[in-house]
Order: C-alpha cells, then sequence, then structure tokens
C-alpha cells in the first residue's frame, strides 16, 4: 500500500473550525492543492511552518500581522491540508523550496518580508539562496538551519527511502498520538506551553497518518548540509529568535549560524519554548514590526 493511500485531513472534518478558517483558500499548483491563508494589507508577508504543523500554528500571530501587513501562510507539501508530492524529492529542503516558490509564483506575489519557524526557516533560507524570493529582511524563529552535531544524513539511501515511503510507520505513529496525552506529551518536548486550541489541532492533524507520514517523509529526507556552505552568502538582514527553553533546537545553535552570518542579530527570550510564536504571539508581532522597520519596510499606519 502507498502513502497516497494514507488518509490525510480532511477539510470538512479536522478542518471544520480551523483556525482562521474564514482566511482560508485552496490553490492548485506545481501538480499540488495548496492551503493557503491571507489577511491583512500592506507590505507581503510570508509565513513558513516547521515539521509536523501547519497554518494553525501561526493562528493568533497571523491576525496581528494582518494589521500591518499582507500576510500569507500556507500548509506546507504533505501537511495539514495541502496535498502530497507524489515522489519523495518533493519532501526534501529542496523539493519544498521549489515548490513554494512556483505557488508564489502562481499568486503573483513577491514577499517583502519571510518568517520561518524550525524547518520553515531553512525553506526561507533557500528561498533567498535560489533567489526565487529578494525580501527586505528573513526572520528565523528557532530556526532549524544546520545539521545536528555529528549527525551523518542517509538522505535519500534505498534503506531511508523505503522506510519514509512505508505505510506501516505513519499508521503505527498516528495511531499512538490518537491518546491526547501522548500529543501533549510531544507538545511538552519542545519546551513550549502550547494552549488547549493549538493543542487540539496538533492532535487532529497527528491522528492522520497522512499528515504525520509527510513529517515523517520529509525528516527522512532533509539534509541541511548544503545550506549550511551556502549561508554565509546570504545577502538580506538575518534576525535569530530563540527561546531559551527551547529543547528540540537548542539556542547555542543560532551562535553557530552567526559564525556563518556574521551581520545576523541574535535575541533569545529566556522563558519560551520551541514554539514561541504559540506562546506570546503579541510581543513576537511587535518584535517583528520593529524588525521590519529597521530594515526599511514601509508599514502604512
Amino acid at each position: 500500500m502507498s502513502a497516497e493511500l494514507l488518509r490525510a485531513p480532511d477539510w470538512q472534518i479536522e478542518g471544520r473550525d480551523w483556525p482562521n478558517r474564514d482566511c482560508s483558500r485552496f490553490i492548485d499548483s506545481d501538480g499540488l492543492r495548496w492551503h493557503v491563508q491571507r489577511l491583512g494589507v500592506g507590505p507581503t508577508c510570508l509565513l513558513i511552518h516547521g515539521t509536523g504543523a501547519s497554518t494553525h500554528s501561526f493562528r493568533d500571530l497571523l491576525p496581528l500581522l494582518a494589521i500591518s501587513f499582507d500576510v500569507i501562510a500556507v500548509d506546507l507539501p504533505g501537511h495539514g491540508f495541502t496535498s502530497r508530492p507524489v515522489e519523495l524529492e518533493g519532501l526534501s529542503l529542496p523539493g519544498m523550496t521549489r515548490s513554494l516558490a512556483a505557488l508564489l509564483r502562481t499568486m503573483v506575489v513577491s514577499p517583502t518580508l519571510v518568517i520561518g519557524h524550525s524547518a520553515g526557516a531553512a525553506i526561507a533560507a533557500r528561498l533567498v539562496l535560489d533567489r526565487e524570493v529578494k525580501p527586505r529582511c528573513l526572520i528565523s524563529l528557532n530556526g532549524a538551519l544546520l545539521p545536528l552535531t555529528g549527525f551523518k544524513h542517509p538522505a535519500f539511501t534505498p534503506l531511508v527511502r523505503a522506510v519514509v515511503s512505508s505505510h506501516w510507520l505513519p499508521r503505527w505513529f498516528a495511531k499512538r498520538l490518537e491518546s491526547p496525552r501522548e500529543v501533549d506529551r510531544l507538545l511538552e518536548s519542545t519546551g513550549s506551553r502550547v494552549d488547549e486550541r493549538g493543542r487540539e489541532c496538533y492532535r487532529r492533524l497527528s491522528r492522520c497518518p497522512g499528515h504525520t507520514g509527510a513529517a515523517l517523509a520529509m525528516m527522512g529526507v532533509w539534509d541541511l548540509r548544503p545550506l549550511e556552505v551556502e549561508l554565509s552568502r546570504l545577502a538580506v538582514p538575518l534576525h535569530l529568535l530563540i527561546g531559551g527553553q527551547d529543547r528540540m533546537i537548542l539556542p547555542g545553535e543560532a551562535v553557530k549560524v552567526r559564525q556563518l552570518v556574521p551581520s545576523a542579530t541574535v535575541e533569545q527570550w529566556p522563558t519560551l519554548g520551541h514554539l514561541a510564536h504559540e506562546e506570546d504571539p503579541a510581543r513576537l508581532a511587535d518584535w517583528v514590526l520593529a524588525r521590519a522597520r529597521a530594515d526599511g519596510i514601509v508599514i502604512p499606519s
């Protein structure tokens, strides 16, 4: 049985009261059907979530940023309510970057500001390095921009392909995550405190093996080594926001990124974890606005 037969989240079931549902739309691009949320007027701000998440992770941040920006948030390929690529490479960093760039062309938008969380920060950086977008600045929220220390990535080996393409692993994982306690435990491992609405969204997605399988496959083929080599070429201002309680991307990783990009700014919020943007969206919205203005983005009053 192929991964394509794994049940994906259904917009009428799991998405029945999805956060910011009124600003959702579905767009066909690059062979995928994308779930996109768009709200606000002003310079275009693109939000890119991390592995295993979806637009719901920006549920409170999106409306706050929409006061000053034309905000676009997407479900990445295979995540949430966006369809999964046929080929495994479509879930790799280059594959996701190409597909997202094609979506932006379909929408005829050019982001002035790009914000990426965790793995989404790597996609954001890749978009800039590949000259697919030309923002005035790039913001990384607990960004996963570097390979894990000492980890030799076995990207695209036959064994990895077999494991991440299987149907049994995502089914087993999704079955395990049918327990709210297991999902809560997984969220606690991020070092963040997520509200009940957020936890419910993660529960709905996690019990769908299509979503879970895409996240597992993405992790299986993700390779950050080329990005690490090229980060020094980043030609736009990079701002790194890190949560001091992050247990997934340790705060020290930002120091390593700054060694590669000396012009990058680093700010640490000691009491927040990996999902800092979900914990304190109001503070983050103000911080983003300040960074944008400092980099010359004109915000309508």
